[in-house]
């Protein structure tokens, strides 16, 4: 076996989109580690991944700082449907803001590449329709979605 490629950070790794993005980074020939608290995420979805000898799980909530050496940070982590977010909106918005904050920290400590996910909801309900990168949006800062919404923006 090859070594590989890169060493791979993937936040939310549990997640629906995480875990395919942890299959897909496998398949390039990274080693890659999946980080989730496992709030929104579940086990189930990276199973399937568990044997492969590249691949590693953590249970770690990000809002705490992470203390590992990678090249790629792909941070992914929040609860993304409004019945999972607006269950506990501080730690969402904490997930957001420090989980950024963390991950940020960690890419400039190991010089690793990092992508922030992020939604289309920061601009909230648009008034005007494609959306450029210099439209700031309509989001309400107070609403039942604002934990989201703001967070991510």
């Amino acid at each position: 076996m090859k070594a590989p490629l890169n060493k791979v950070l993937v936040t939310g790794g549990a997640g629906f989109l995480g875990s395919h993005l942890c299959e897909r980074l496998l398949s390039d020939g990274d080693d890659v580690l999946c980080v989730d608290n496992f709030f929104t995420g579940s086990k189930a979805n990276v199973a399937h991944l568990l044997k492969h000898p590249c691949f590693e799980v953590m249970r770690h909530d990000i809002t705490f700082p992470l203390y590992v050496e990678v090249d790629e940070i792909y941070n992914l982590a929040c609860p993304a449907s409004p019945i999972h977010y607006q269950f506990d909106p501080v730690q969402t918005t904490k997930t957001s803001v420090h989980g950024a904050i963390n991950m940020l920290g960690l890419a400039k400590r190991v010089k690793a590449k990092i992508l922030q996910a992020s939604t289309s909801e920061v601009y909230g309900d648009p008034e005007i329709h494609p959306q450029t990168e210099d439209y700031w949006g309509r989001v309400n800062p107070v609403g039942p979605r604002s934990c989201y919404d703001e967070g991510k923006r």
